[in-house]
């Protein structure tokens, strides 16, 4: 399955942004087994493109894993090298979205105005991160949405297990979670049963039948 099929089944990105990336294979294991296998690690830890590989290697087809803060061609090129299945940027980045095209991976471009957004899916990108998200909240969403149906919304930032139901309900097709589900502070403390139930109590409350 490809990597945009398992988004838009799956419905949830966890954007894993941690420091250093030495314990990615088990926080991939944890929230795997809550069933979130959707993963996004970030270049601003220490390690993101090795974690990656590391990944692929000890969970295979289990989980699907990306980069995110990808900001320029060049970071593109080392993390699809790296065996990224994906890649997330945080804002408008047109280089980004070019190389992805080029190499055939699938992007999730940020942007947070119409504008931008818009911009963003006519240079290629398929998927479109709302970010910061939580600044318009799910009503922002559904606004955008109205005159541009086609776009495929992904809002990260401020999502939460709790309200991620709302997003999807105003007309996202998946969203991205990352401190309310992995933090340096749960896998300091080793914490993995926490991250797999919290991952857990997530795919409930987003699959549950209404």
């Amino acid at each position: 399955m490809s990597a945009i099929q398992q988004i838009l089944e799956k419905k949830v990105v966890a954007v894993v942004r941690l420091d250093n990336y030495n314990r990615a294979v088990d926080v991939a294991r944890a929230l795997a087994a809550g069933g979130v296998n959707v993963l996004e690690f970030t270049l601003t830890g220490q390690g993101a493109l090795e974690a990656v590989s590391a990944t692929r290697q000890a969970l295979g087809g289990a989980v699907c894993v990306g980069v995110g803060t990808v900001l320029s061609s060049e970071q593109a090129e080392a993390a699809i090298d790296a065996g990224a299945e994906f890649l997330v940027t945080p804002a408008l980045r047109r280089q980004v979205i070019a190389t992805c095209v080029k190499r055939q991976t699938l992007v999730l471009c940020g942007g947070l105005t119409p504008t931008e957004l818009l911009e963003a899916h006519e240079a290629g990108a398929e998927l479109l991160k709302v970010f910061p998200a939580q600044l318009g909240g799910p009503k922002f969403i559904k606004d955008v949405l109205a005159p541009m149906p086609f776009l495929k919304l992904v809002p990260t930032g401020g999502v939460s297990p709790e309200n991620a139901r709302d997003y999807l309900a105003a007309g996202a097709v998946a969203v991205g979670i990352g401190g309310n589900l992995v933090s340096n502070k749960l896998v300091a403390a080793e914490a993995f049963d926490q991250i797999t139930a919290t991952a857990q109590a997530c795919m409930d409350a987003i699959h549950k039948q209404s």
